[in-house]
């Protein structure tokens, strides 16, 4: 198995490929992946005698896979194949899997005769309808069998390499509108991750990611500048406070916002910077009637005029607003050396103004954006749909353009470095699509940078914390349903003392 949080392009994955196939005999890989299919869906059923097995095989070498997996599994299970074209017009490799289907005990079944599935209370499907290499919605009657093994509510649903109708690459599915894809349970996917398995549709539709990588040559598998977020990418800034330290050892920070109407942004923000161990934590209003937050007394609450002229770090945008007082308090913190998180209408001024945008370039200081989608689109001068349709892209494009780390919120938030270096974020949930959410994840950006956390490792760790902390309020049944944001600044405080005292030294 390889290294499951690389992650690749298909077309890194078609060259790999075909570095491979010129040192194999011919039918080498599928052979593997129709053995490692074989080995996963029979762990899958490992609990029950002989399971009835659906498995659908397409007219490439994903279904050649899954018919490689049939004459494997037919050995202990019941098995029926439902292969989508005439066996003459697979490949060669899908022709010789055909072959070992057709001399085992394997049940054939017309693609036509659909009404016959239902019929049937499958342990496990099989999806080998299409891999990697989908470039357009599927056709209607291809779409109409999608959409009957979605409806069959089978225990499990196995995909090989990629849901088929997903695109691996944006995590779309192929289409858009038009199209439609497996909603498997699990996806065993080959040679390596891809990313589109976990970002946009994919975590709707890939469920959990296995990867196999067919024992290749390690060497094939060459170094790639896209990855899953993983504990390991942040865990070296995970430290214990020493006994010796003070408040001031721990940085402060301003939260700059809270227009008139829009004070619960900014003190959201305010909270979680507090809570996650900021020294002092100031929130600059720009209401002037707000002078104490009663439920946080610890944070010095400043009208806007008067935020400290030494700050450390400043969090500007939760509740901003875009008048002209809101621009002119975000043009002057673009003046200072602070070290910047800017959200929400701090973009939404940055999209207005390309003098604003210019007062980053060149900027040596750590600098994050928390763009959600439309935020994106408005800097890009695009709209919400195009940013979706390619979200790494995306990313990339903000954090080159604005010299900046960026994080690209959403499922499977997208962590972006000016030079291209590109993260897919793990962990999180539905419960996260509420309101505040956001401010929340600024403020503990916020709180890790005033603590001398460098921008990329802490714009990481608070991506994968503040989902961390949401998966485990819905294990503990707050949520995802009405989980609101203010939940989330114990949880996310809780997950970073667990990470610290995980990574610290055992005393003898």
């Amino acid at each position: 198995m390889t290294l499951a949080h690389r992650l690749y392009t298909v077309g890194a994955i078609r060259r790999i490929e075909q570095s491979a196939l010129r040192t194999l005999p011919p039918f080498t890989l599928m052979q593997r992946a129709g053995a490692a299919s074989a080995a996963l869906a029979s762990e899958l059923l490992q609990d029950l005698d002989a399971p009835k097995i659906l498995i659908i095989a397409g007219p490439g070498n994903n279904g050649g896979d899954a018919l490689e997996a049939a004459h494997l599994l037919s050995k202990t299970g019941d098995v029926t194949v439902v292969l989508t074209t005439a066996p003459g017009n697979l490949p060669t490799d899908a022709q010789t899997a055909w072959r070992h289907a057709q001399d085992s005990h394997v049940h054939w079944l017309a693609q036509d005769n659909q009404d016959q599935l239902k019929q049937t209370s499958w342990d496990l499907v099989i999806d080998g309808l299409f891999g990697i290499g989908l470039m357009r919605a599927v056709t209607e009657n291809n779409a109409q069998l999608i959409r009957t093994i979605n409806a069959l509510h089978a225990r499990y649903v196995l995909a090989l390499d990629v849901p088929s109708g997903l695109d691996a690459d944006t995590g779309n599915i192929v289409g858009l509108t038009s199209g439609c894809a497996i909603q498997a349970t699990h996806t065993l996917t080959f040679i390596g991750n891809k990313a589109g398995l976990h970002t946009g549709d994919g975590p709707d539709h890939a469920g959990i990611v296995h990867v196999a990588d067919l024992s290749l040559d390690p060497a094939l598998l060459h170094t790639t500048r896209m990855q899953r977020t993983r504990i390991a990418d942040f865990g070296n800034m995970l430290r214990a406070r020493r006994q010796n330290t003070h408040k001031g050892s721990y940085g402060n920070a301003v939260i700059i916002g809270g227009a008139a109407g829009m004070l619960g942004a900014a003190i959201l923000s305010a909270r979680t910077a507090a809570k996650l161990g900021t020294g002092r934590v100031f929130l600059a209003m720009l209401d002037p009637h707000f002078s104490l937050d009663l439920q946080q007394p610890e944070i010095m609450c400043r009208a806007i005029d008067n935020m400290p002229s030494d700050a450390k770090t400043l969090v500007v945008g939760p509740g901003l607003g875009t008048a002209r007082a809101a621009h002119d308090v975000l043009a002057k913190a673009l003046q200072t050396n602070a070290a910047l998180v800017l959200d929400a209408d701090a973009l939404n001024l940055l999209a207005m103004e390309m003098s604003l945008q210019k007062k980053l370039q060149g900027t040596r200081r750590p600098l994050i954006l928390t763009p959600h989608p439309l935020e994106a689109a408005r800097l890009l001068d695009c709209d919400t749909a195009a940013v979706q349709s390619d979200r790494v892209a995306a990313a990339r494009t903000l954090a080159s353009r604005l010299h900046a780390i960026v994080i690209l919120k959403g499922a499977g938030s997208i962590i972006a470095k000016p030079d291209g270096e590109i993260m897919i974020n793990p962990t999180g949930n539905p419960g996260l699509a509420t309101a505040g959410a956001g401010d929340v994840l600024a403020g503990v950006c916020g709180a890790l940078l005033a603590q001398d956390w460098p921008a990329w490792e802490a714009a990481l760790a608070a991506t994968w914390m503040h989902g961390h902390a949401a998966d485990d309020l819905v294990e503990q049944g707050i949520g995802p349903i009405g989980l609101t944001a203010s939940e989330l600044i114990p949880a996310i405080r809780s997950t970073l003392n667990q990470l610290v005292n995980a990574h610290q030294p055992r005393q003898i």
